[in-house]
């Protein structure tokens, strides 16, 4: 993948030939970063089974064996006294007791997949998910954990998934942005969960928020789109002049870019967030009312149809930091806030296959950790902070689906085989999009930073 320079384009000349050979180096430069777009499309290290990505992320920790996780032993032993290993972030020993999912499970599909009563639309395309029954990470306080999900770092700022993509494939739509996040309010850690860090700022992600003007400021100020044109042709040719006298400035060329792309955001953008054309079969698979402008099936219909105007990853995220999955108090809050996701989930899933997209479309639902099987109390109502074992899922793009890959053991505490870590999520994200995460990387402060770190395994045995 190519990597930036840290220098000028004028110091590098410099530094190369004392500064006779400028005009000779600089047909070089402009052929190894400065002539080419950071947003043109370009091709991975290999073929890629899927184009586009749609990463669906529910906030602040959808406890595992209360959905796709099914465990008789919990059911059965529920009071029963064990010894964890963990507990509200602290190692050692700790009496507890085992607390019983208050959902039923039922079978699903030609799979036979287990799938809780909170998921029952999503239990109806379950043919097409593979299950990962056991995941894992590094923390279990929200932030980190948060981060750790989006960006491979648990204690660092990096770049998002979703702008590793972007530097890494560019974008087939130059009119919007390649890295969009349709979100109501920003997860714990915030807009760093979309941010681009020390990658160039055109691959930083574009947070829409649904509701009757999703994205500020996109409609032109000037009534004739003709005069509109004219204007910022001007302006561009400005910006480039100025541009040219300053060398390879990197931010300053990215914000240049921002400025083009913004023009073209403005004829193509509101289309893509317009649902007055779809189809009132359509909106009733998403759960739709005619007219909606939000609600996490807006923002799933809207993935559609980004992805289909060549968006490379659009993120999904269902609440923010408050009235979330936290349920520590009451696990009755998950029935609430699965409702809410449940049939915009199933529908996208079942719209993206009858349109031939799921097949080169990656999905991909996670949460930052799972939740404890036990309690201190007996009785209690919720559930603790889980980062040793969870569940995820993913479609699409070269996945198989009808399958679960992993499991946990009887009571759903520890992995028992399968494991996968966070970074091996990211690790097979990329390997499906055709990078290979070793390879993707970013000179940064004097060494080359990737999105797996220095850690990752693809998750080979889910592939097709």
């Amino acid at each position: 993948m190519r990597m930036p320079l840290p220098m000028s384009r004028r110091e590098w000349f410099h530094r190369s030939s004392g500064g006779f050979a400028a005009t000779a180096f600089a047909a070089l430069w402009n052929q190894v970063v400065g002539a080419a777009d950071p947003l043109a499309p370009h091709a991975g290290h290999f073929p890629a089974h899927a184009d586009n990505i749609i990463f669906i992320y529910s906030t602040g920790g959808v406890s595992h064996v209360d959905t796709f996780d099914y465990k008789p032993h919990l059911f059965a032993d529920h009071g029963k006294k064990i010894n964890a290993s963990r507990w509200l972030n602290k190692s050692g020993s700790f009496e507890r007791f085992l607390i019983r999912p208050r959902w039923s499970f039922k079978q699903y599909g030609q799979s036979g997949t287990w799938v809780s009563d909170l998921f029952p639309h999503v239990g109806g395309v379950v043919d097409d998910l593979c299950v990962l029954n056991a995941m894992h990470c590094e923390s279990d306080g929200h932030d980190k954990a948060t981060l750790a999900a989006h960006t491979g770092s648990a204690q660092f700022a990096r770049p998002s998934v979703g702008s590793w993509v972007s530097y890494g494939l560019g974008t087939e739509n130059q009119n919007l942005p390649s890295f969009m996040v349709i979100a109501p309010a920003a997860p714990y850690a915030g807009a760093q969960t979309w941010a681009n860090d020390f990658l160039p700022a055109c691959h930083q992600g574009t947070h829409v928020v649904p509701g009757k003007e999703p994205l500020p400021n996109v409609k032109p100020r000037v009534p004739v789109i003709e005069l509109q044109k004219m204007e910022l042709d001007l302006l561009g040719r400005l910006n480039r002049r100025h541009l040219d006298q300053r060398g390879a400035d990197f931010a300053l060329d990215a914000r240049v870019r921002s400025f083009e792309t913004a023009f073209g955001m403005q004829r193509e953008a509101p289309e893509a967030l317009d649902l007055s054309h779809e189809t009132q079969e359509t909106m009733n698979l998403y759960a739709l009312e005619p007219g909606a402008t939000s609600g996490f099936g807006w923002q799933c219909l809207v993935a559609r149809r980004l992805v289909e105007r060549g968006v490379r990853c659009v993120e999904l995220i269902d609440v923010g930091s408050s009235s979330n999955w936290d349920s520590h108090g009451n696990m009755g809050d998950h029935e609430r806030l699965a409702k809410a996701i449940d049939q915009p989930i199933a529908g996208l899933i079942t719209d993206l296959k009858r349109r031939g997209l799921l097949e080169r479309t990656l999905v991909v639902w996670t949460t930052e950790f799972g939740r404890t099987p036990f309690h201190q109390d007996p009785n209690h109502a919720g559930r603790e902070h889980h980062n040793l074992c969870f569940s995820s899922w993913m479609a699409g793009g070269g996945v198989r689906g009808g399958m679960v890959h992993g499991h946990s053991d009887e009571h759903g505490i520890l992995p028992s085989d399968g494991l996968v870590h966070t970074h091996d999520l990211h690790a097979t994200m990329l390997h499906l999009m055709g990078i290979d995460h070793e390879r993707l990387t970013y000179r940064h402060a004097g060494r080359d930073y990737r999105l797996t770190d220095v850690a990752g395994r693809v998750v080979r045995e889910i592939l097709l």
